[in-house]
């Protein structure tokens, strides 16, 4: 699901209807470059592996030929041009490798009346794609309340989009992030922020989310970001949470600049048992 309402011309965006992982046997390649936001524990060429505790994420840079698709599957891309079906078909053989991992049976995964994935119960997860890159997050239900992910091209947004998502205030941020560390595009790497504060926050909130409603702050040395909601956040645990901290990271992959978003919501601790 993204937060956006309407597409915004000129920007990909991340797959609405679900959203990507990581297969075993991905030969990643080598590594050409990492941003700022990189860590030292993932594997050279990951980009969102690793960034999330109690999360499986599984991650594809190309489209494996012949992947199976469920007859429900097929039939929603069954009209769709050849790239469409391939990122569908490859996302989706991300999220089922990484719901392998949880031990989760196969099965479809379909979009709901919004958009967003049906994930099977007891599992939270999110999807996301961008040209060269698919990916998948998910998680136990029992650990984790939501999770949200996003990649895109860390290249700047097109003229004219950068108004249109990011606030005056965050503006002033991205100009002076940019003099900084201008190896990232912090336009992209914001609007890729609010779409993973809009996929974590839809599952627990079932509503669409627009731009103006969370305001984006990065940190260019932690690789972390601040997502503050200006609407009423979800409740988790019976507490409202109006602020999410992200993780982000660049990677070069064969000439090819990432950049990339996730939130992990914790889920509420069991009650304790008296005795």
């Amino acid at each position: 699901m993204s937060g956006i309402p309407e597409p915004v011309p000129g920007i990909h965006h991340p797959e609405r209807k679900s959203g990507p992982t990581w297969p075993d046997g991905v030969n990643p390649g080598p590594r050409t470059g990492l941003g700022p936001g990189s860590r030292p524990d993932a594997g050279e060429s990951d980009l969102l592996a690793g960034t999330l505790p109690d999360v499986v994420i599984v991650e594809l840079f190309a489209d494996p030929p012949d992947i199976h698709l469920y007859p429900e599957e097929a039939d929603r891309v069954k009209r769709a041009v050849d790239r469409r079906r391939r990122e569908f078909a490859t996302v989706r053989l991300c999220a089922r490798t990484a719901l392998a991992r949880l031990g989760v049976p196969p099965g479809p995964i379909l979009p709901g009346p919004a958009g967003a994935p049906a994930w099977p119960e007891g599992v939270a997860g999110s999807m996301t794609h961008c040209p060269g890159y698919r990916a998948a997050a998910v998680a136990r239900t029992a650990t984790v309340a939501a999770v949200g992910i996003d990649a895109e091209p860390n290249s700047a947004l097109p003229r004219g989009v950068e108004r249109r998502v990011a606030s005056p205030e965050e503006r002033r941020t991205l100009d002076r992030l940019a003099l900084s560390h201008p190896a990232v595009a912090w336009d992209r790497l914001l609007f890729s922020a609010k779409e993973s504060t809009y996929k974590t926050c839809f599952p627990l909130m079932g509503r669409l989310m627009d731009f103006s409603d969370c305001t984006i702050t990065p940190d260019p040395e932690r690789g972390t970001f601040s997502s503050s909601l200006h609407v009423p956040g979800p409740v988790v645990g019976g507490r409202r949470v109006n602020t999410f901290t992200g993780h982000w990271r660049t990677v070069v992959r064969e000439d090819v600049e990432y950049v990339a978003t996730g939130i992990v919501v914790p889920a509420a601790p069991a009650p304790a048992v008296v005795r």
